[in-house]
Formats: structure tokens, C-alpha cells, sequence
């Protein structure tokens, strides 16, 4: 089986966009590949994340987000929450999810929560509605993010991520040894499974 790992950040509207070809490609081998969503914190805390309002997201949004959105019919919006929010205990979060075979559902309902629906991902109240929508375990989800049961797992796959890999920009895809960055069609991702699959270049 071949594992993809891909370092994304529930806050990043191209990690959002690069979900559907991604799930596309690994669809078309089916037993053969699997996704293994990766936590990757663009602003870890104490650094200030984004607002909404700021210039920077309001001019990435119009020239780049909205247009790729369009052109792949995903419903995007930017969040009107005010500054967004930090990712870290939505990652500790995934880590159970993942644990309890629902790591690809949880992923796919962090990225629609804050990017269609603006909910504050940051906050547990919201963890847990979401965590239980998918079918989780309301109140052991509501213990692992209390307890933090999941906060050196995380931090662990994080320093990996910064130190080991040196991973600097999201959505960054790995498959077998090569790794690349940002929106990639779904035809080279499936080009790029095939050949590490077949032991040769794509």
C-alpha cells in the first residue's frame, strides 16, 4: 500500500482546493493508495494569524482563490471569523479521528466547516459538534482535547514536518520520494502514483 502524506493547514483555502483531485487520484487506485493528512500550522502560536478584513487575504482571495475555486466547482468563501483561528488543537483532533478510522471524514469536515459554513475551528465547543457529526465518540473526543491526550503526537509529526522535511509551504504533497507544492492537477497526481507504484519516474 502505498501511503501519501500531504502537510496541509485547515486555514488554507489551497489545501481545501487541492482535496478533490487529490481524492480523485488516489480513487483510481483503489487497495493500492491510501492519504495520510499531515498537520502543518502556517502561524503556530503566538504568532498573529490573518484577519478576513486585511488587505493580504482580501487581494489573495479575489486574484487566486475565488478564480481556482471556480474553475474546480468547489463552494469556497473566505471566513468572516476575526483573526482566524489557530489549527493546533483541530490537529490534536484529526490525530484521534484518525486513530478511531475516521481521519478522512474529519479532514474533509474541518476544511467544509470553516470555508463554506465559518465556523471557528479554534474554538472545542466547535471541535466537538463536528467530531460527533461525523460519528466520533462525543464525550471521548470531548476528554482527548481537554486532556490533551494527543498534544506530543502532534507536536512530534509538526517538528517533523518543520525540521525533517523542511516543509515551508501547504498544501505539500509527498508521494514515495518526490515531493511537490500546492494545487496540483489530478492527472499528475495520478501519474506520480502510478509511477511510484511501478517503481519508475514519473
Amino acid at each position: 500500500m502505498l501511503t501519501i502524506e500531504v502537510y496541509s493547514d485547515y486555514v488554507c483555502p489551497y489545501c481545501f482546493l487541492a482535496e478533490g483531485p487529490l481524492e480523485a487520484a488516489v480513487d483510481r487506485f483503489p487497495g493500492q493508495a491510501t492519504i495520510d493528512w499531515r498537520p502543518f500550522e502556517l502561524r503556530p502560536h503566538p504568532t498573529p494569524t490573518l484577519r478576513p478584513e486585511g488587505d493580504y487575504l482580501q487581494k489573495a482571495w479575489s486574484s487566486s482563490v475565488y478564480p481556482m475555486a471556480e474553475a474546480l466547482g468547489v463552494k469556497i468563501v473566505l471566513p468572516g471569523v476575526s483573526p482566524q483561528p489557530y489549527t493546533r488543537l483541530a490537529f490534536e483532533g484529526a490525530l484521534f479521528a484518525a486513530q478511531h478510522g475516521a481521519g478522512r471524514a474529519y479532514n474533509h469536515r474541518m476544511f467544509t466547516a470553516f470555508f463554506q459554513e465559518e465556523r471557528d475551528i479554534g474554538e472545542p465547543a466547535v471541535l466537538i459538534d463536528l467530531a460527533a457529526e461525523i460519528g466520533l465518540a462525543r464525550d471521548d473526543f470531548a476528554a482527548a482535547l481537554e486532556q490533551r491526550l494527543y498534544r506530543e503526537p502532534c507536536a512530534r509529526l509538526l517538528r517533523h514536518a518543520y525540521e525533517t522535511l523542511g516543509v515551508s509551504s501547504v498544501p505539500t504533497i509527498v508521494v514515495g520520494r518526490r515531493a511537490v507544492a500546492g494545487l496540483v492537477p489530478q492527472e499528475r497526481l495520478e501519474a506520480m502514483i502510478a509511477a511510484e507504484l511501478e517503481g519508475a519516474e514519473a
